[in-house]
């Protein structure tokens, strides 16, 4: 298996390998035009956004700042939002479903590190190979999800459909479907039910 191989089904991996540092190049001087892009030159930024992120539906808006590791290994549906400052570290698969809003400063972390220093510190072996060894648990988001701002989501976890993620949360588990979950950790707090609705005696777009 390559590295890349390694990387994207979870198991350890060699980050120093000279052709995902060729890969996390390309994919850092994309994010650079694009954030440096202007809202005046609409076409120009959703033409590097294709580039930076190509397994994307319909009716995709990111804000910039944005941060990603590959680009490749994220999967976006339609109807997506991501606000200011947002990071996506797609070490691992990350897969984000249809009408999903994320707010300024989310962070989607899938990279894992050793906890013993001895195999998480860099070094460099016999044939002179820099290595630096990582390993990383994709990232699950379903449909129709509003991640509010400052979330931090860690590898491994899978947030269902119909879910709010409140603001500051660390979302270190699964969250099951149709809950409003928040906290550090963070914890499915309560059903979201049509007690809910803002407008209960009309449409919203009557």
């Amino acid at each position: 298996m390559t590295e890349f191989e390694k990387m994207v089904a979870g198991l350890l991996y060699n980050s120093s390998d000279e052709d995902l540092m060729r890969l996390r190049t390309e994919a850092r001087l994309l994010t650079e035009k694009f954030n440096q892009s202007s809202v005046a030159n609409m076409q120009e930024r959703l033409a590097i956004l294709d580039k930076m992120i190509p397994n994307h539906g319909k009716n995709i808006y990111i804000e910039p700042n944005l941060r990603i590791e590959y680009g490749t290994n994220i999967k976006v549906g339609d109807n997506f939002f991501m606000n200011f400052d947002g990071q996506i570290l797609d070490v691992c698969p990350v897969n984000i479903g249809n009408d999903v809003f994320i707010g300024a400063r989310v962070t989607i972390a899938t990279p894992v590190h050793p906890l013993l220093a001895e195999e998480r510190n860099t070094k460099m072996d016999g044939d002179k190979v820099i290595r630096s060894l990582e390993y990383a648990k994709p990232v699950t988001i379903g449909d129709n999800v509003w991640i509010a701002s400052g979330v931090t989501i860690c590898g491994g976890v899978k947030i269902g459909n119909n879910v709010v993620i409140g603001a500051g949360s660390v979302v270190t588990r699964d969250i099951p479907d149709g809950y409003l979950a928040y906290g550090v950790p963070c914890r499915a707090q309560r059903k979201i039910t049509e007690k809910d609705k803002m407008f209960p005696s009309q449409g919203i777009y009557d």
